[in-house]
């Protein structure tokens, strides 16, 4: 990005992160379809669970549509409770439901893991990627390690999510599956991004840049 004619550089346009997930309403509204169907399959049953979930995920978009809201984090939303409906519906298990977040999170949690070991630590290429400041940061042993680390304990979070969850699937606790799904889902993600702002930032004044 190019100084302006003052020599200072233009406001950033590129949105943050948390823009591009819908913002704190988009990251709570995009839980509200789980939360549905925990309810309703303990209340009711399977059938019933799978389609209070698909209402809820409609209602979410139609909500956002309303309020003029990016409907990015419903539209994503909405496909992973179809996806994940119709592998309840077809299963005839209420644990099937949580089964594409288990694949998804060993995916993830490899990938991470692997991008530490190559020295290219996906907390550092997201954040970079997201704010479009390219790969210089990698030059940076500060900022290498700090991106190291932050990407370690997104690792954790997701072999996290797939040994206790996996646990419970695997005992067909669906009850305590869809628990751990909503507690070991945004705040473990809230936590891990908290902890990644304060080690970059961290890192940033150490080694004497300006923190993106």
């Amino acid at each position: 990005m190019t100084a302006g004619p003052d020599g200072e550089r233009p406001a950033r346009e590129t949105p943050t992160l948390l823009d591009q997930m819908g913002g704190v309403s988009g990251v709570v509204a995009s839980s509200i379809p789980v939360g549905v169907f925990v309810v309703a399959n303990v209340l009711f049953d399977l059938q019933p669970a799978i389609i209070a979930a698909l209402v809820a995920g409609v209602a979410v978009a139609v909500y956002r549509i309303v309020r003029k809201q990016p409907l990015q984090p419903a539209i994503s939303g909405l496909f992973g409770v179809g996806l994940a409906a119709f592998i309840a519906s077809r299963t005839g298990e209420a644990r099937g439901f949580y089964l594409p977040g288990l694949i998804t999170s060993a995916a993830f949690g490899l990938a991470f893991l692997v991008s530490v070991l190559v020295r290219w630590p996906l907390a550092g290429v997201v954040w970079h990627g997201v704010n479009g400041d390219g790969h210089g940061w990698r030059r940076n042993p500060a900022l290498l390690r700090a991106y190291t680390w932050a990407t370690l304990l997104w690792t954790l979070v997701f072999a996290s999510r797939v040994v206790l969850q996996g646990l419970l699937y695997d005992a067909n606790e669906e009850t305590w599956l869809g628990i751990a799904r909503l507690a070991m889902g945004y705040p473990l993600t809230g936590l891990a991004l908290l902890f990644t702002i304060w080690a970059v930032r961290r890192a940033h004044r150490t080694a004497g840049t300006p923190a993106t």
